[in-house]
């Protein structure tokens, strides 16, 4: 079998054995400070690989619920897209009915029926993008529970209540009275 280099040394008479042990006895602590350190930088790396890890699931999550989201945004629209689509009402008519958007007042020309209705909140205009779209208050309903903001002009229902002490009650107001 072959020798180590040091036994080998020892046998040629280059080394002492008194040599050879305080070259070992050195040796010894630097190695151990080696160990040591070279735990320490396992340990370090270690710790690093599972925090970067551990950031990256994060991150993982992170855009999954964004695109969880915006899936669920762009279902939204297209089912409410599909409500409008199937349950618009054509507005047909010269008449000009008016109503705010925001801060604007915008318009959209319908039929005198169409208006009783608007005003009496049987029908209702929703926006499909640029265009003011009426359909019925049902599926105004539910468009609303998908997306508030799509719903634009809304009439309170208006209760038929006659009042029995209203001197005016036997004057009633003629039906194509234009203010």
């Amino acid at each position: 079998m072959a020798d180590s280099l040091r036994d080998q040394l020892k046998k040629s008479g280059l080394v002492s054995k008194k040599k050879a042990k305080q070259i070992e006895q050195e040796r010894r602590p630097k190695n151990r400070e080696q160990q040591r350190a070279n735990q320490q930088a396992a340990e370090q790396n270690k710790r690093n690989m599972q925090k970067e890890r551990a950031d990256k699931i994060a991150r993982d999550k992170q855009l999954n619920l964004q695109k969880t989201d915006k899936a669920e945004r762009k279902a939204i629209a297209a089912q409410i897209k599909q409500l409008i689509e199937t349950n618009k009402i054509l507005s047909e008519g010269e008449q000009e009915f008016k109503f705010t958007e925001g801060k604007t007042i915008k318009r959209i020309l319908v039929s005198s029926k169409q208006v009783n209705q608007l005003s009496k909140g049987i029908i209702v205009i929703v926006k499909q993008g640029d265009q003011y779209i009426i359909v019925p208050a049902v599926v105004a309903d539910r468009i609303e529970e998908r997306d508030t903001s799509r719903i634009i002009f809304r009439a309170e229902k208006a209760m038929d209540i006659d009042d029995a002490d209203d001197p005016y009650a036997d004057y009633k107001i003629p039906d194509d009275l234009m203010w």
